[in-house]
């Protein structure tokens, strides 16, 4: 009787080709996925797969090209109930006479989860494994995360002013630590401080914010730069930009996530690159609130590392980071003149290792490597809208979208099969998301 020396694993994932985004940017054909638990155990030939190893699932997946799960660097999830709500006009506007005004009225924890459960549905579809928050009520995202399986990093939000969820910075962050000593433990779940922007955020507070981040080994997550009116009301008010501003207040070094930075002055650049700062680039949002385009050419000649980010569906209207990388590959071609600007593996990085990266969780997550957490998404190219395909990474970033996501797999548990979503009511949320727009539409 011969003797079974095969391994039995959780699962076995075969593709046409793998990216796997790591330091060399292979690109492996006809390869195999090991998956044991939440980590991937080994990356090796199909032809040698079944000889080593067993598993209880199997994917054969022709045709496909398996990349890291994609990282949405800068969310406001909970605000997917407000998608469509005040479009078409600038962020001051925007956030001052409807958003804001809204959110006094409507935003509670059940708000929140509801609406975090909404954003997370569709990030699944739109193969996002992991998402970098900033909302109030972080308890409500953390549950919503939990539940479905999503792996997040969410902020604990600061303020001058007061809202529903919170009076002054000081109980802010009160709240924000009572959250993170909560769920501190939980795999899914990591935590930064995240002032929401220089000119919603004193001094005083910026500095309790510095101290705090040091002592905590904590990201501090915040929009900079967004706009013209924020540098021209920075200058007016302290007589420098805000990063500079922040930069003399200490917040700006290495573990700074600077959401936008649409408007950099050669100092801004400056400084932001001695100091190792990762930039979350947002197209869509920026394009539809008119804020601008960031010279993301000065930024990569800089090597500052940049990911991606859709910001709330308030203001962009989906979730949908491989629309957010397409476009980050064109308007940089269109901006410099230079098609060379940007290729498709660029394109692909921004969107997981360097969200990895700008999170400190790129040793976890943001590439397919040994013993990292099996965050993974399959893509068909063999639909006829993606056909011919000469490159795969080229068809992946210019030809594909998220409908052609197949298969997502976070911390090696399958959430998105042959297009369906695993153990998700899906009518369910969706009655719920319209119980909220009637709501939301009176006032």
């Amino acid at each position: 009787m011969s003797v079974n020396n095969k391994k039995n694993v959780s699962t076995i994932i075969s593709a046409s080709w793998i990216f796997t985004s790591n330091s060399k940017n292979e690109l492996l054909s006809d390869y195999s996925i090991v998956i044991k638990n939440d980590k991937i155990i080994d990356l090796i030939s199909q032809d040698e797969v079944f000889e080593k190893y067993e598993a209880n699932e199997v994917y054969q997946l022709t045709d496909h090209i398996i990349t890291p799960g994609l990282i949405n660097a800068h969310s406001h999830v909970a605000m997917s109930l407000f998608k469509g709500f005040a479009d078409d006009l600038p962020l001051h506007d925007w956030l001052n006479n409807y958003i804001w005004p809204a959110e006094k009225k409507f935003v509670n924890s059940q708000f929140v989860k509801e609406g975090s459960i909404l954003a997370l549905t569709e990030m699944i579809k739109s193969g996002i494994t992991t998402f970098n928050d900033m909302y109030f009520f972080p308890n409500a995202t953390a549950e919503a995360s939990k539940e479905l399986g999503v792996r997040s990093n969410i902020g604990l939000v600061v303020l001058d002013f007061p809202t529903n969820y919170a009076s002054d910075p000081e109980d802010y962050l009160v709240k924000g630590f009572d959250f993170r000593d909560k769920w501190r433990n939980e795999d899914l779940i990591s935590t930064s401080i995240a002032p929401h922007a220089p000119y919603s955020v004193s001094d005083k507070a910026f500095n309790l914010i510095n101290t705090y981040s040091e002592e905590l080994d904590l990201n501090v997550h915040v929009h900079l730069h967004e706009t013209l009116w924020e540098i021209e009301d920075s200058i007016e008010k302290y007589g420098i930009t805000p990063i500079q501003r922040l930069n003399n207040l200490g917040i700006i070094g290495p573990s700074l996530i600077a959401a936008h930075c649409v408007h950099l002055n050669e100092q801004d650049l400056s400084i932001l690159s001695s100091n190792k700062v990762n930039i979350v680039h947002n197209p869509s949002s920026n394009l539809k609130l008119g804020s601008g385009i960031a010279d993301v050419a000065k930024m990569i000649e800089q090597s500052l590392n940049i990911s991606l980010g859709t910001d709330s569906s308030a203001s962009n209207n989906r979730l949908d980071i491989m629309e957010e990388m397409r476009l980050a590959a064109l308007l940089i071609k269109g901006k410099t003149k230079t098609p060379e600007l940007l290729s498709a593996f660029q394109a692909i990085n921004m969107a997981t290792i360097n969200g990895a990266k700008a999170l400190g969780l790129d040793s976890l997550i943001g590439s397919i490597e040994k013993n990292k957490k099996a965050d993974l998404i399959a893509i068909d190219l063999n639909s006829t809208l993606a056909q011919p395909s000469y490159n795969p990474l080229s068809t992946l970033v210019y030809s594909s979208s998220r409908s052609d996501i197949n298969y997502v797999w976070i911390n090696g548990n399958i959430k998105l099969k042959a297009k369906e979503l695993v153990d998700l009511d899906e009518e369910k949320i969706t009655q719920i998301s319209k119980s909220w727009q009637k709501k939301i539409k009176q006032i």
